[in-house]
């Protein structure tokens, strides 16, 4: 109980902070609306705060990205998944998303040398040698030292901040009942989905730190570049390596960002393009497993021309069958192919539970204009990337949003054609992944692909039927027991009931006007008073109810008839 009773008390601190970092940066109503507007005015008288001037001169993205600086590294991160939204937000907030920055004041050596002790189980100056305190690079979740293993190798200590679970923990807690809240009060607001995003973001948030996962994931696609010696992974060291650490090789490379240093260095300014975009083709349309931002920052350039990616706490995954798609779709987009567009987006809109499209076949004729724009226009003149955030720009003029993994194809996608022009301004992602989409659609209609799906299959029915016997012993068990339940799902049930509702009130007025009529005309004739008041009164005033009754029943059901 105590605990709780800490933990609440921190939690309430925490919204009282969000709520008035949203106030500093012009959000006042959005707090009101929330329910926190009460608090921050007795806080606001206290404080004397006033809206900033400057405020009416920041355009609304470049006030939620200070927001979300001021708010700290939870925010940070929820911002940099927010960048991947290319299909809930417009270029000028992924701009703004894209100026976060995960850098941080570094966490004191005092606090990182204990957390390595209680893992590595010793202290860490016995197991690396020439360990080096002052850290190579510092970010909100984790801080990166330099050290030797006793053989001598350069690796890294990738170590996790102490403390900082707890943290975000309570700050996905409270994300997630502000994106319930916001849907609730907010609904101009709803067509970015925020229990959605926060619900993604709190899965990526978890896995990315959980180091364990970043090793394995580095483990997987370094299998998968086994014979492609142009593509270095890091070496993970298992031996020292947890949720809270991850030992690497230290990579000895030109960072992606330095171009300077990259032309003294005398490399290949398009062959790297060329294989940069290759082996991420190949992790998105072979392997379903890719790193989901291959930004500058995660990547090193190595003599020889070689490519080294570092940082895989974030990746994506795609099944076959959805490597297919996009296969379908990119090669469609390439080729001019609009049926080809728009059957694809058509499967990945019914993904998204609830969407229909407000006014049937405009989607898909909007999708048939916007590539036909693009027939007869040069391989080499193409621009996949542009292309597809214009894409991205039409489901969301129709209030459709991607499924999560393939938003976070769809940005790596443009991110990777930015990455190639500033290495080669010629460089052609259209004619890069050309190849590799055509032997992606061969492969997948392939007798061997073909045989491996009808197996998998096959080998689900024989499951299915084996295990009918016991799922009918069960049905019948339930049976005798009164326990068998049968649950009828009515498509629509809301919208039928609101129809019968509102058919109901028509009946029943429809009664009640008759019965007026009625007992208004008995009166009406029965009676012989001259005075309009007493009976007669009273029947004239039934027959004036009766006619606006019989007015309304009219004009409901007219109304119903237009729609």
């Amino acid at each position: 109980m105590l605990w709780q009773a800490i933990s609440a008390a921190r939690d309430l601190a925490r919204a009282q902070e969000i709520a008035t970092v949203l106030v500093r940066w012009g959000f006042s109503d959005l707090v009101r609306r929330i329910g926190m507007g009460a608090a921050l005015e007795q806080a606001g008288r206290a404080l004397h705060w006033r809206e900033p001037e400057e405020l009416a001169r920041i355009e609304a993205p470049a006030r939620v990205r200070r927001a979300l600086e001021d708010l700290g590294p939870t925010f940070i991160k929820l911002g940099q998944v927010l960048a991947m939204r290319v299909d809930l937000f417009a270029p000028e907030w992924l701009a703004e998303f894209g100026k976060l920055q995960d850098a941080a004041p570094a966490a004191p050596w005092s606090d990182i040398h204990a957390q390595l002790s209680e893992d590595l189980g010793q202290p860490p100056e016995d197991v690396f040698a020439g360990l080096c305190v002052e850290p190579l690079a510092a970010a909100s979740l984790a801080q990166v030292h330099r050290a030797r293993l006793p053989d001598g190798s350069a690796v890294i200590l990738k170590v996790r901040r102490p403390g900082i679970r707890p943290q975000v923990e309570a700050d996905l807690k409270l994300l997630a009942r502000l994106a319930e809240i916001i849907e609730a009060e907010a609904p101009e607001l709803r067509c970015y989905r925020p229990r959605e995003v926060v619900h993604e973001f709190t899965q990526s948030l978890r896995r990315e730190l959980d180091f364990a996962a970043e090793c394995r994931n580095a483990e997987r696609i370094a299998a998968n570049f086994v014979g492609h010696p142009e593509i270095v992974i890091p070496r993970i060291h298992w031996a020292w390596c947890g949720e809270r650490l991850n030992v690497q090789d230290y990579v000895d490379g030109i960072p992606g960002r330095d171009l300077a240093a990259l032309d003294a260095a005398g490399l290949d300014r398009k062959l790297l393009a060329r294989r940069g975009a290759a082996a991420v083709l190949k992790m998105m349309l072979e392997d379903g497993l890719f790193h989901a931002d291959p930004h500058p920052g995660n990547l090193f350039y190595l003599p020889g021309n070689r490519i080294a990616l570092i940082d895989f706490g974030m990746v994506g995954r795609l099944p076959e069958a959805r490597r297919h798609e996009v296969a379908v779709m990119l090669y469609g987009l390439a080729s001019g192919d609009a049926e080809a567009v728009a059957g694809v987006l058509g499967e990945w809109r019914s993904d998204e539970e609830g969407e229909v499209d407000s006014v049937p076949g405009k989607l898909d004729r909007d999708i048939e204009a916007f590539v036909d724009q693009y027939k007869g226009v040069p391989l080499g003149r193409l621009r996949l990337g542009e292309m597809l955030s214009d894409l991205m720009g039409l489901l969301r003029g129709h209030g459709l949003a991607l499924p999560p993994d393939l938003s976070l194809l769809i940005k790596a996608f443009i991110t990777l054609e930015g990455l190639g022009r500033q290495l080669d301004p010629d460089f052609d992602l259209a004619a890069e992944a050309s190849p590799l989409l055509r032997h992606a659609l061969l492969a997948y209609g392939s007798p061997a692909a073909l045989a491996r799906r009808g197996w998998r299959s096959l080998g689900g029915t024989v499951d299915r039927v084996a295990e009918l016997p016991q799922d009918l012993s069960e049905l019948l068990r339930s049976g005798r027991r009164g326990k068998l339940q049968i649950q009828v799902v009515v498509v629509a049930l809301k919208r039928s009931i609101d129809q019968l509702d509102r058919a109901v009130s028509r009946m029943t007025l429809g009664i009640v006007t008759a019965a007026l009529i009625i007992g208004t005309a008995i009166v009406i004739t029965v009676v012989r008073e001259p005075a309009l008041v007493g009976l007669r009164g009273i029947g004239l005033l039934g027959f004036l109810g009766a006619v606006a009754g019989g007015l309304w029943v009219l004009l409901s059901i007219w109304r119903s008839g237009r729609r």
